[in-house]
């Protein structure tokens, strides 16, 4: 497959949008680690509270006239249901790539040196140590468990940044 900026070329022709970023990203670091997916992040979240605003003063408005109050509890449940799935969906999807993490850097933490991570480790630790190179992983596990080091502070710490360009 040929890489032509974002695209990629697939043996028949066709382009197709690359998943290899690291074509056209530039090197990920403390800075600019933090990945938000705009139509989800914001505009699905900026609809979804609209629609609610909306089903709340349609409910309010079928009160005020005696009439269309089912549609409008309606509506409003509606509303209130899409709001809840797209958290849910979200939160879900986190606590399994938390697992994911958890799983490979205790992997990796056996690697390096034969015994798994500290179960003092909250996930949240877990979670910045996964971005410190192998050669300052160990020894920033062992400070953020001596020292209770909050999240931000792991990511501070580290100085040859382990880029993660797969996590949803």
């Amino acid at each position: 497959m040929e890489v032509a900026g974002p695209f990629e070329i697939d043996s028949f022709g066709h382009s197709i949008i690359s998943t290899n970023k690291t074509n056209f990203m530039q090197a990920q670091n403390f800075k600019n680690h933090v990945r938000f997916v705009p139509l989800f992040h914001f505009v699905l979240f900026l609809i979804l509270t609209l629609c609610l605003i909306g089903s709340v003063w349609n409910l309010v408005k079928a009160l005020e006239y005696r009439s269309g109050r089912l549609i409008g509890a309606t509506i409003l449940g509606l509303s209130i249901a899409g709001m809840l799935t797209a958290w849910f969906a979200r939160a879900f999807a986190i606590k399994a790539q938390d697992r994911g993490i958890r799983a490979e850097e205790n992997l990796r933490h056996f690697t390096l040196t034969g015994k798994l991570l500290d179960k003092r480790l909250h996930m949240s630790q877990i979670i910045a140590l996964r971005f410190a190179d192998d050669s300052e992983f160990v020894p920033l596990a062992e400070k953020a468990v001596n020292e209770n080091m909050k999240a931000v502070d792991i990511k501070k710490a580290i100085v040859n940044w382990r880029a993660d360009l797969h996590r949803a």
